[in-house]
């Protein structure tokens, strides 16, 4: 069993939040929201969807809203790509428990996101993914209480390494 309440993931669309929060949260007992399923219940959409209809700014007031409320004691988190957006909510998972940032380079989240259905990235238009990344990445290190590379190996092998990381 995990030695948190909680454990929250943090990163770029594509860094591997998902895939490794799942197994992590096998491996350590705890049980797994991903809020971006949480924003697309509560609003019965996509979040490409939500983008497309209602805008990046209206995405982000949801997902503080749902981050704001839900439940996620005994719960690993893998958050939106945008929760750094609010310190609210960044206060809130760090009250919880341990932040860890999931770092990749530019080129390698690319790749992901470019193998993946539209993600609903809350970013402004005529934003690249690369000036997303750049306006991004000093706030995912900000609020990190560790860092991991999200390359580095299988989600599996990073799970065990956020794990190994975590109870030392």
């Amino acid at each position: 069993m995990s030695p948190f309440n909680t454990i929250s993931l943090i990163g770029m669309p594509g860094a591997g939040k998902s895939s490794v929060g799942v197994l992590l949260a096998k491996l350590s007992g705890l049980r797994f929201i991903d809020t971006d399923l949480d924003i697309q219940v509560r609003e019965q959409a996509t979040l490409q969807e939500i983008v497309d209809s209602r805008g990046h700014e209206y995405l982000r007031r949801v997902e503080e809203a749902v981050l704001l409320d839900i439940a996620l004691d005994h719960a690993l988190v893998s958050t939106g790509g945008s929760v750094v957006y609010s310190p609210a909510i960044m206060r809130r998972l760090r009250a919880l428990g341990p932040v860890v940032y999931l770092q990749a380079d530019l080129a390698t989240l690319e790749a992901r996101v470019a193998a993946a259905p539209p993600r609903g990235i809350a970013s402004a238009a005529g934003h690249s993914f690369a000036d997303v990344y750049a306006e991004r990445t000093p706030l995912y290190e900000q609020y990190a209480d560790y860092t991991v590379d999200a390359c580095a190996g299988t989600p599996e092998q990073v799970a065990l390494e956020i794990l190994s990381l975590l109870t030392r």
